[in-house]
């Protein structure tokens, strides 16, 4: 009788709604293919979650640990903000990681983390990027508040920022009126986004509170998203639209975002939970 394969341990995870299956692959096991991904994230026959986090050894001095992002179609994603909270608890639960303060790195840079307690973490999510090479944004020379283009023969105005990845941001009257599943797709399939785009869908309620939507690639719409509220309100602030701190109301809970200023890094504060523990089997 052939032997059963190895289970494979996770935790099951969430920050403001937006929910993970968290992977150790410190041990040697190899990062999930995109049969294993996409399996894993269904929420009918897997665990079911928006994005798979694995934990890896550190790759820069000082960090405690690395983790690397799935997106639910198996594609890999460049940055979490979300899902860093979540990763930065789970280290902290782990033992990895000690002290209020520590250093992780993800697959596009190095972060620091500050434990707020109660179960809350600040990460620093880097500087955000507004030159069209730099997102990347094709067809556009230099960098514009807000860019415009014509899509089924409607004109789509937006902003632009890299996060780690790319993100347009639309600032909508209703944020609940939005179309964010049609509109969402058609920007991700735009050839202006040779790399497709996360798009965010923002109202401005106060200059320092705004709310928000994110339809994000090879996921759809999820309840929150940590660097697409980070971007949101850099591209805001660069519009002249939202306050350098804010808080961003998103389906799932509030974010509180603080940008100093343009030569900063963007700070995202918030909640990380844990869900359950679990083994899979198959």
């Amino acid at each position: 009788m052939a032997a059963m394969a190895e289970a494979l341990r996770f935790s099951k995870m969430h920050g403001a709604g937006n929910d993970f299956v968290v992977i150790d692959l410190r041990g040697g096991r190899a990062a999930p293919d995109t049969v294993l991904a996409a399996r894993l994230a269904d929420r009918h026959t897997g665990v079911g979650c928006d994005q798979i986090l694995t934990i890896e050894p550190p790759r820069s001095a000082g960090a405690v640990a690395a983790y690397g992002i799935w997106n639910a179609d198996g594609s890999p994603s460049g940055q979490c903000g979300n899902g860093a909270r979540c990763v930065a608890a789970w280290l902290v639960r782990d033992g990895t990681a000690r002290g209020a303060r520590f250093v992780v790195d993800s697959p596009v840079g190095t972060h620091e983390v500050e434990s707020l307690g109660d179960g809350r973490y600040a990460i620093a999510m880097g500087v955000p990027r507004f030159a069209p090479a730099d997102v990347p944004l094709s067809g556009f020379a230099t960098v514009q508040p807000e860019y415009v283009l014509e899509l089924d023969g409607a004109r789509v105005v937006f902003g632009a920022v890299s996060m780690g990845n790319p993100r347009a941001v639309i600032e909508v009257a209703d944020v609940a009126a939005a179309d964010v599943a049609g509109l969402g797709a058609k920007l991700q399939r735009s050839p202006a986004f040779p790399q497709s785009c996360n798009v965010g869908f923002a109202q401005v309620l106060a200059p320092d509170h705004v709310r928000l939507r994110v339809y994000e690639r090879g996921v759809g719409e999820t309840l929150a998203c940590g660097s697409g509220a980070c971007a949101a309100v850099a591209s805001l602030v660069r519009r002249g639209r939202l306050a350098r701190e804010a808080t961003v109301s998103l389906p799932g809970g509030d974010l509180r975002i603080r940008w100093p200023d343009d030569g900063a890094e963007v700070i995202m504060a918030g909640p990380a939970a844990f869900v359950f523990e679990g083994e899979w089997q198959a």
